[in-house]
């Protein structure tokens, strides 16, 4: 039976795209970096990150984090960036498809499939990858929502940026299975009376087993 009264939501940067934690190679061969030159691994090695664990004790925003980084990589480069998009945008090279989770296409192909309605709630994600970038990306063509705080202005956890994107979906927040890496945007979604899964980087595909279940569906 479809899932039509049912829905998949998912944040953008860790949950459907690798992190740039994970992709420090292709971000050295697009910079013109030498290999091994970004050294900070966020959750992959919270021991050698400090600005990592100022961000995780909510010392500094995730804002505040990617800023920092971005910063710090111009600065290899002979450049000034003062902005953290820069460093997504010219980290992430023309390849756009080479940093897309295989996880993440196959679960969010099944639940097409299966007729849950898919939705993006992001802080930045045109902020961090450009506005042609949706345009760029087929994958995101099959999103029947996006919601990003880019426009709205409203980040999460602020309840308003859930709510937003229940809304648009048009069903009930217990409906929607939320996915999210930053586990303050999932208590977020917790409160706001969505399904929750906690993504795991380091364990993409156990994650969206759990969020799959929670719709019902069983990934082959």
């Amino acid at each position: 039976m479809p899932l039509l009264n049912k829905a998949l939501v998912l944040d953008f940067g860790g949950v459907i795209s690798r992190t740039l934690f994970e992709t420090h190679a292709l971000s050295e061969r697009a910079l013109g970096l030498a290999p091994g030159t970004l050294r900070w691994r966020g959750p992959f090695d919270p021991a050698g990150d400090a600005l990592w664990r100022d961000m995780q004790a909510d010392r500094i925003s995730e804002r505040d984090y990617w800023l920092a980084r971005a910063r710090e990589v111009g600065r290899l480069l002979g450049e000034d960036w003062d902005r953290m998009e820069t460093l997504v945008q010219r980290a992430r090279g023309a390849d756009v498809d080479a940093v897309i989770r295989p996880e993440a296409v196959a679960a969010i192909e099944l639940a097409r499939a299966a007729g849950c309605k898919l939705a993006v709630l992001s802080n930045e994600l045109d902020l961090f990858y450009g506005a042609d970038f949706r345009q760029r990306l087929p994958l995101l063509q099959q999103f029947d929502v996006v919601v990003d705080a880019t426009y709205t202005h409203i980040l999460k956890p602020d309840p308003r940026a859930y709510a937003l994107c229940v809304e648009q979906l048009g069903l009930a927040a217990g409906d929607c299975v939320f996915v999210d890496d930053q586990l303050r945007n999932v208590e977020g979604g917790r409160r706001a009376g969505l399904q929750v899964v906690h993504f795991d980087v380091m364990q993409p595909a156990r994650s969206y087993h759990q969020a799959l279940a929670l719709l019902g569906l069983t990934p082959e």
